[in-house]
């Protein structure tokens, strides 16, 4: 975990700029010696909202899973995928 000061954001943006996309994890920024912002890289960020994302359909799949709602099988679903390819006006 970083942690800089609102200070060192202010009088050093650059540097906390190049940390946030080397290190592609939030730096957190203090205030007075509290914690006050997080600060990360547009890329870290997108990252970290797809994972999200993904784990939220992994969530409802497994919910569907175990509430034993219709389901198809791997075959099923790969015939549907290729039949809507072929169909696909690309």
């Amino acid at each position: 975990m970083v942690i800089k000061s609102s200070t060192a954001l202010r009088n050093d943006y650059l540097a906390i700029s190049e940390l946030a996309h080397k290190t592609e994890e939030p730096i957190y920024i203090t205030k007075n010696g509290e914690g006050d912002l997080v600060v990360m890289s547009i890329d870290a960020f997108e990252k970290r909202e797809q994972l999200m994302q993904l784990k939220t359909k992994l969530m409802l799949a497994e919910q569907s899973r175990k509430w034993d709602e219709p389901s198809i099988s791997l075959s099923e679903a790969e015939k549907r995928l290729k039949e809507k390819y072929k169909n696909a006006k690309i």
